[in-house]
């Protein structure tokens, strides 16, 4: 007999925010570099610009992530402190809640009475059960509240040096727009195929799909710089 294998698709948080920061930081940029160079006939003000719009994506995107991080946290805690007081002062309520999630995961009547006693006997754990179970919430990892800016940050940053890198060594707008759309949009690609292989998807769509929205972008910011000049 052959040895079953499963095969489960496992994002983590910290794989959620390399694909904010990342899907941020190659079209946004993108855009930028791309509007401006239907408006100006300069490389070096589209690569300061970008320069500038970057550093402040980076800071704006990682304190996104630390703010959620944060929010995430003290929901946690809120909640947690109302279980345990629910818990301290109407036991006989919630002892009812866990029997009816007991019973919900197809726990037999008969038995109902001994594991609900059983998880009733241990105060934190009982809170924690509540908390998964009724509640559908886990407790946030404290480190977190660092790592999630930094790799929203720094995703951003380096997926937004990707459109701008042609212009730092072209020096001729047109063509620095070229070899920075032929860049962005194979970048964009090989992100979007690496998303839907770490989410599930078919590769290829969300290949196309993260293509699509970064290639409209850009060529929307272009349309309308270059109709205002």
């Amino acid at each position: 007999m052959s040895a079953h294998h499963e095969h489960h698709i496992t994002s983590s948080a910290s794989l959620r925010d390399f694909v904010l920061g990342m899907s941020d930081g190659l079209t946004v940029p993108f855009a930028l570099a791309a509007g401006l160079s239907g408006a100006v006939d300069s490389t070096v003000i589209i690569v300061t610009a970008g320069i500038a719009e970057i550093a402040a994506g980076t800071i704006s995107m990682g304190l996104g992530g630390y703010l959620a991080a944060k929010t995430e946290k003290e929901h946690y805690e809120a909640e947690e402190r109302r279980e345990l007081r629910e818990v301290q002062l109407v036991p006989k309520v919630e002892a009812k809640e866990v029997e009816d999630i007991l019973r919900d995961f197809g726990v037999p009547d008969a038995q109902l009475p001994v594991v609900v006693a059983a998880i009733c006997s241990h105060p934190e754990k009982w809170v924690d059960f509540m908390m998964r179970f009724e509640l559908g919430l886990e407790r946030p990892d404290p480190r977190r509240l660092v790592q999630s800016p930094l790799i929203i940050g720094g995703a951003y940053a380096l997926g937004g040096f990707v459109p701008l890198l042609p212009y730092m060594f072209i020096h001729h707008v047109a063509e620095a727009l070229q070899a920075s759309t032929l860049i962005s949009l194979a970048a964009l690609a090989v992100f979007g195929a690496f998303k839907g292989h770490y989410t599930g998807q078919n590769r290829f769509r969300s290949a196309v799909q993260t293509s699509i929205i970064g290639s409209a972008a850009a060529a929307i910011a272009f349309l309308i710089a270059k109709s205002i000049s």
